[in-house]
C-alpha cells in the first residue's frame, strides 16, 4: 500500500477489513465490468456480528430512495457473491431520518424522535406505520443494532403509529 493508505490503517481511520471490501469494489469495476462503481465515492463500511456488512457509498445516482435502491441492489447481489455474507448499500447521510429512510425501506418512515434522558445521554425512536412492520419481521432488531452502530446513540424502532 502507499504510505498515505497505510497511515489511515495504523490511525484507526480504516479497518483491516475495509481494505478486503475496497479490493472487491475495485475488482468489480475493472474486471466485472459494474459501470456504476466508476462514479460512486466509498465512504466506510460498517460490520455487523459476522453475518452483515453495510457500505456507505455515493453510487451518483441521487438520494431518491427508490431509484437508489435499484442501483444499489445490482452491486449488493455482485458484493454478496463475492464477499459471502449479507450486504446493503446506503448512502451518506447528514440526519438520522434520512439514514434510517433508506436503512429501512420498504417500510416508510414516519418520524424521528430524540429522547434526551436524565443521565445526560441521547436516544432515538425511528416510528414507521404499523402496517410496515411486517415488512421488518424478524430483522428488526438487527436494524436496530445497525443503526445504533453507525449513530453512535442507541436506536429503537416502534411501530403502531
Amino acid at each position: 500500500m502507499c504510505p498515505r493508505c497505510q497511515s489511515l490503517i495504523d490511525t484507526g481511520a480504516v479497518e483491516e477489513r475495509e481494505v478486503d471490501i475496497m479490493k472487491v469494489l475495485i475488482e468489480l469495476e475493472e474486471s466485472e465490468g459494474v459501470q456504476l462503481l466508476k462514479k460512486a465515492t466509498y465512504y466506510k463500511t460498517y460490520f455487523i456480528d459476522n453475518d452483515m456488512v453495510i457500505i456507505v457509498m455515493d453510487l451518483g445516482v441521487g438520494t431518491s430512495v427508490p431509484i437508489f435502491t435499484r442501483y444499489a441492489r445490482q452491486v449488493e447481489q455482485k458484493l454478496r457473491e463475492k464477499l459471502g455474507t449479507r450486504v446493503k448499500i446506503i448512502p451518506k447521510a447528514s440526519d438520522v431520518r434520512g439514514l434510517a429512510t433508506h436503512l429501512l425501506y420498504p417500510a416508510r418512515v414516519l418520524g424521528v424522535n430524540t429522547l434526551w434522558l436524565p443521565d445526560g445521554s441521547i436516544e432515538y425512536v425511528v416510528r414507521i406505520p404499523r402496517r410496515d412492520e411486517e415488512r421488518l419481521g424478524k430483522a428488526k432488531e438487527l436494524y436496530e443494532r445497525i443503526l445504533t452502530e453507525l449513530l453512535g446513540k442507541r436506536t429503537r424502532i416502534k411501530s403502531g403509529y
